[in-house]
């Protein structure tokens, strides 16, 4: 195993993408970010904290994509994590998904059927942590921390202060 981001890794990629997200959108009037549960949406709930601390706040919240998976069948079942979204809705919002690691494009697939349940946002954008490749579905994040080229073999772990008691992200070697 391997360390390929430390926890200044992290920090500077969030900051980064904060400030390409401000950019991008020339501001962050309309704007929104929904988590991914569990390490999107801490990842998430970070990003507002670097963007509310140069533009001002932001709302966010977390976007379940449990029961809108197409692999329900082949993985073991977990527990629902909530949907939170904020007051002002994502009808004719800039929503901003935010995820750990993008891989095949399957989650955020995913996520885009729970959105439309939700409502119609203005547009859609994707911020991830970590880009591996391998897609299996026409889907590109508009903000990336680290692109880290592996084989399809290797697993990527993301480790969050908040849940595994520190930061970092790993790539483990085939077995």
């Amino acid at each position: 195993m391997s360390r390929i981001l430390d926890s200044g890794d992290i920090d500077r990629a969030l900051k980064r993408i904060a400030h390409e997200i401000i950019e991008r959108n020339q501001g962050i009037s309309d704007l929104l970010l929904l988590g991914i549960p569990t390490r999107g949406a801490i990842l998430s709930e970070r990003l507002a904290r670097v963007i509310s601390s140069i533009e001002g706040g932001i709302p966010s919240g977390t976007l379940d994509v449990t029961l809108h998976r197409d692999d329900l069948r082949l993985r073991p079942p977990r527990p629902l994590s909530p949907t939170s979204i904020p007051s002002i809705g994502i009808e004719g919002k800039i929503v901003v998904l935010v995820d750990d690691v993008l891989y095949s494009g399957r989650t955020i697939r995913a996520a885009l059927d729970a959105l439309g349940e939700i409502g119609r946002p203005k547009s859609v954008q994707l911020a991830v942590l970590v880009d591996r490749g391998h897609r299996e579905l026409p889907i590109r994040a508009d903000f990336v921390g680290k692109n880290i080229p592996t084989s399809a073999s290797e697993k990527v772990s993301v480790l969050l202060q908040e849940i595994d008691g520190q930061d970092g992200v790993d790539i483990e070697a085939a077995k």
